[in-house]
C-alpha cells in the first residue's frame, strides 16, 4: 500500500498562480486544508465522523472541488491546475484513500467509495478528459491515467 500512498501524495500539484487563499478547518478531529491560487476557484463539501482529512491545492481559473467524507480515517488529496477543471469525491466508510491530479482545461473526475480500505488514484492531463470511478466493498484499488 505504500507505493499507492506515494501516488496520492504526488496528486498535489506544485504550481504558482495569482493570489492565494489558504484555509485550514478542523471540526472535531476532522481536518481540511485548502490552498488556492488564481481566480474563481472554489471548494465545497462536508465531513462527518472522526479523523477524516481533506487536502486541496488549486491554481488557475474556475476550478472546483466538492468532497464529502463520512466515516473514520478517510483521506482525500486533490490537486488541479488550469481552467475549468472539476473534481467530486465521495467517501463512506473507513480508511479509504482518494488522490486526484488534473492539469489542463475542462477535465472532470468523479470518485465514489463505499466500504473500507479502498484506494483510487486519478491523473488527467490535457483537455476534456472525464473519469468516473465507483468502489463498493473492501480492499479495492483503481489507478486511472488519461492524457490527450
Amino acid at each position: 500500500m505504500k507505493p499507492f500512498a506515494t501516488l496520492i501524495a504526488s496528486a498535489l500539484i506544485a504550481s504558482v498562480g495569482f493570489g492565494m487563499v489558504t484555509t485550514a478547518a478542523h471540526a472535531g478531529s476532522n481536518s481540511a486544508t485548502i490552498e488556492q491560487f488564481g481566480l474563481l476557484n472554489g471548494v465545497g463539501g462536508g465531513q462527518k465522523g472522526k479523523k477524516n482529512k481533506l487536502r486541496v491545492f488549486q491554481t488557475g481559473i474556475g476550478n472546483t472541488v466538492i468532497s464529502t467524507q463520512d466515516g473514520r480515517k478517510n483521506r482525500a488529496a486533490i490537486g488541479q491546475a488550469g481552467i475549468g477543471n472539476s473534481a467530486d469525491t465521495d467517501q463512506n466508510g473507513k480508511r479509504n484513500l482518494t488522490g486526484v491530479s488534473q492539469s489542463g482545461v475542462l477535465n472532470s473526475a468523479k470518485t465514489s467509495q463505499n466500504g473500507n480500505d479502498n484506494a483510487v488514484g486519478v491523473v488527467q492531463t490535457g483537455s476534456k478528459n472525464k473519469a468516473k470511478t465507483s468502489q463498493n466493498g473492501a480492499g479495492n484499488a483503481i489507478v486511472l491515467i488519461q492524457e490527450d
